[in-house]
Parts: C-alpha cells; sequence; structure tokens
C-alpha cells in the first residue's frame, strides 16, 4: 500500500505473552535486522507479523490461531497472571508518521476456542472500531472473528486490511525451487515452492527488467554469470536458466537443477524484494551463501530497496551480514533470552549485534569491503 507520504510500514510493534515474548515493544525501521542466538525467538518475532497477514487471508482469526497449534502453544510459557495474548501495531509512512493502530487481544473458551477479548483500530489517534461492542454483546459469537476481513465492518479501515495483507514471508528451500511441477496451483508460498510459477506469471517486460536487476546483483556473488532467464519445457513446465562464461563462445546454461543452494536462495530472495510492496519478512537470507557473498547481501538489497521502498525484517546469525558499515544502530534489534522469556531493545550499533553473536559462534572473523558493496549501491 502507498499514500503520498510513501509505502505505509510498520512502526512500531507490541506483543505480550505472544511465544518467546511476555513483552516486547519496539520501534521498526524500513530495513529491520533482529540478530539474536539460535530459540532466542527471531523467528517468533516475524511470525507476529506474519500472524496479522493470515488474519486477513483465508480462514481468518480461527486459522490463524489453529495453525500455530492453538492459544496454549502460542501464550508464552513464562505468562503467569495475565492469560491472554496481545499484539498491537503502529502503522505509517516515513513523512507522515504513525497513521493506523491495530490492537487485538485474545484468549480462549472453555472450549478451547480461540476467542477475541479486545480489539481496536485507530487512524490519527480518533477511535474507528473499539470492541467488544454491543452488537458483540448480543451475539458472543461474533468474537470468533476479527473485524479486519468482515467486508459489511470494515470499509472504514480496508486500507489498514489491505497493506496487512500484503506481508510476504521469505525463507526459501532450494530443494522446492528445483521441484517446479511440485509448484502448480500454489498460492503465497515462501518456502520458494511456486517460485518458478511466480516468474512465469509475471508479465514478460517485468519478467525480464526484475531477472536483469537479480543477474546484475548476483554477479558479485557469480562474476561469470552473463544472463538470466526463464524458459518453459515441452510439457510447459517453467525453468530458470543461468549461462555463465565459458570456454565456447555460447557458453554454458544451467537450470534450477544445476544450481547451487545459494545461488537459487539469492534468486528468490531477489525476486520476493522486487515482487510486490508490503512488509517483507526474511529469514536468515545468508543461508548457503559463501561469506564474501553474505557481506555483499544488505548492499544488494538496500539497492532493490532503493527502488521499491518496501519494508523489509530480517533475521540473521551472520556477522559478516552485520559488517556492512551502513546498517544504522536502529535499523537492528537484539533479541536476548532469559528466564522469564525473551527481552528486545534497539542494538547501540550493528557492531553490539555482532559482538552478540560473538558471544555465541566463537572464530568467527567479518572484515568488510567497501568497494564491493558501493557497487550496489545503485542497483
Amino acid at each position: 500500500m502507498t499514500k503520498a507520504g510513501g509505502p505505509l510500514r510498520f512502526t512500531h510493534l507490541y506483543l505480550e505473552n505472544w511465544k518467546s515474548f511476555t513483552k516486547a515493544d519496539v520501534d521498526l525501521a524500513r530495513r529491520t535486522i533482529l540478530v539474536g542466538p539460535s530459540a532466542s525467538g527471531k523467528s517468533n518475532l516475524l511470525d507476529a507479523l506474519g500472524f496479522l497477514h493470515d488474519l486477513v487471508s483465508a480462514g481468518g482469526f480461527q486459522r490463524a490461531v489453529r495453525r500455530r497449534g492453538g492459544v496454549a502453544r502460542l501464550r508464552c510459557l513464562a505468562a503467569r497472571q495475565h492469560p491472554h495474548v496481545a499484539i498491537a501495531v503502529r502503522v505509517g509512512s516515513d513523512e507522515n508518521g504513525p497513521d493506523w493502530e491495530y490492537e487485538l487481544e485474545f484468549g480462549q473458551e472453555n472450549l478451547r476456542k480461540p476467542a477475541i477479548v479486545r480489539e481496536r483500530v485507530t487512524r490519527a489517534g480518533e477511535d474507528i472500531l473499539s470492541r467488544p461492542d454491543e452488537k458483540d454483546g448480543e451475539d458472543p459469537e461474533r468474537l470468533s472473528e476479527t473485524a479486519l476481513r468482515q467486508v459489511h465492518s470494515n470499509r472504514e479501515f480496508r486500507e489498514l486490511a489491505a497493506f496487512f495483507e500484503s506481508i510476504r514471508y521469505f525463507n526459501a528451500a532450494p530443494q522446492l525451487v528445483r521441484e517446479p511441477e511440485r509448484s502448480a496451483g500454489r498460492e503465497e508460498d515462501g518456502f520458494g515452492g511456486n517460485l518458478l510459477e511466480q516468474i512465469a506469471s509475471t508479465p514478460e517486460n517485468i519478467q525480464q527488467a526484475r531477472l536483469r536487476r537479480i543477474r546484475d546483483a548476483l554477479k558479485v556473488a557469480a562474476p561469470h554469470l552473463e544472463a538470466l532467464d526463464l524458459r518453459s519445457d515441452a510439457r510447459g513446465v517453467p525453468h530458470l536458466r543461468a549461462r555463465y562464461g565459458h570456454w565456447r563462445a555460447l557458453g554454458a546454461w544451467q537450470t534450477e537443477a544445476q544450481l547451487s543452494d545459494g545461488t537459487l536462495r539469492l534468486v528468490a530472495l531477489l525476486w520476493a524484494a522486487l515482487d510486490g510492496s508490503g512488509p517483507l519478512l526474511a529469514e536468515e537470507p545468508e543461508q548457503s551463501l559463501h561469506a564474501e557473498a553474505v557481506r555483499e547481501l544488505p548492499a544488494m538489497l538496500r539497492g532493490i530497496q532503493r527502488r521499491t521502498e518496501r519494508q523489509m525484517l530480517l533475521t540473521t546469525h551472520s556477522k559478516e551480514l552485520l559488517s556492512d558499515q551502513k546498517i544504522a544502530p536502529e535499523e537492528t534489534l537484539l533479541l536476548v533470552p532469559g528466564e522469564e522469556g525473551t527481552t528486545v531493545r534497539p542494538a547501540g550499533s550493528p557492531q553490539d549485534a555482532a559482538a552478540l553473536l560473538d558471544g555465541c559462534f566463537r572464530g568467527v572473523e567479518s572484515v568488510a569491503n567497501q568497494d564491493q558493496l558501493a557497487l550496489f549501491d545503485e542497483l
């Protein structure tokens, strides 16, 4: 969703009793990097935003809770006095500041069915929706679903619902990308199962322009890469093709079956970053990549983000990724697990985040290559 002050984005997140967190209360930048040891809750924080997407997608609130194991599984184990789960976000643009606020608190009935305890929508500080309301009192069954996806009641805040629907998750599994026959009919598969189908369904001029940008970005990790395109076989199944420089004049073509895991994940990540306008939630984009390529990731994404202006939230275990000197302190959040749940706080600097990782993964060296990073600033 785009407005006069720029695309909408999350500006603030509040969580209470959500999975790893008894409480989290943090600002979110247009690029936010979540850093912490394994099992600290990085994925759980991303999933809170993914949950908002699921509220307005097929199945709504009930399905969103069920697919996460029910309220009992969602509720933080350290929660004692307050049994409910709460999520609140502020949504706005960089120029206009916070515009929308959305709050949802929920628990479960005696029959363990998820039930909304409180739902609130405000815009520019003015209440638009506050539940439970009189109608909910007359018919408590209404509290089994949010107002976000109810066409008869969301007219005044459909812009917010559409923004939640625009959220996309990324954690591509190369093996799924290599099996295009299994992708037919899949939708919103953040694991890459329908990547080739997504590319194939994109208008040809847009498809080719994006693949050229991805090719140019990939050259830092694969300098011999000369071309990247999509071709369908005799059965109509799409295949990604990459041509590398070779001793033969025409070079050598490879399909997704021959490409490395790292190359496929990079292609999938860069395509995801170019394909859409809503927040992109990316899990450990450094997976399967050589350390030198990881150092270039922030610049690759920065160049694409400058073009699309979409918000990106990344999790990482990588000191190499944090070595980019252009990562601002406010863009990095530290997640520190404790006996009473995980705490989240802004990092003093990306180096503070790297120091935390250093305590978890000794012996990892990190040296930034600023000359190469600069290559991607104008993508």
